[in-house]
């Protein structure tokens, strides 16, 4: 399996690379293009370089996409390849998953509807779906992250989707997450 992610600057940090770090652990591919060049600043400050040419992307390589959140979700919303690409993902059955404000630019394009969800609370609008204060929320295909707190959460939803509960739980094991269990 292997995961697309697109950023651009005002990236939610913690978002991107917790999720990144637990799922590259777990061994499952992620990508990482910028909307822009090769390079993003995150919303606090954290520079990435030499992130893929999202010309070069090849799109049915991916299984899953993942949107992060943070300040972002406003210029991908505003990119209408980005949008196609959100729908082409929904429409073609595969994985999305989606944290804090990630999962409006879904709600925005109906694609919540008559769905189970989470989204950063004060971002929720009716989106014809069934919205749940979870930190992790999943219906079918559909993952979704309420914040950034729900980061790891999010991420081992994913990896144990992707793979299996007894990876994820592998994974969880070797840095010490369910440590006073």
């Amino acid at each position: 399996m292997k995961i697309l992610t697109i950023v651009t600057d005002g990236f939610e940090e913690v978002e991107l690379l917790a999720t990144y770090g637990i799922l590259r652990r777990g061994k499952v591919d992620i990508d990482i293009f910028s909307l822009h060049n090769t390079s993003a600043t995150g919303k606090y400050g954290i520079h990435i370089d030499n992130l893929r040419e999202i010309s070069n992307m090849r799109v049915n390589d991916y299984d899953m996409l993942f949107i992060c959140g943070g300040s972002q979700y406003m210029e991908l919303e505003n990119n209408s390849d980005y949008m196609h690409l959100i729908k082409y993902f929904f429409e073609n059955d595969k994985y999305i998953s989606a944290i804090c404000a990630g999962p409006t630019l879904l709600g925005h394009l109906g694609l919540l509807k008559g769905k189970k969800y989470t989204c950063y609370e004060s971002m929720n609008e009716d989106f014809g779906g069934t919205y749940l204060k979870n930190l992790v929320v999943q219906d079918g295909k559909l993952i979704t992250g309420v914040s950034a707190a729900a980061s790891i959460e999010f991420a081992f939803k994913i990896l144990e989707v992707l793979t299996s509960k007894e990876h994820a739980d592998m994974i969880k094991n070797s840095i010490y997450y369910n440590f006073n269990k």
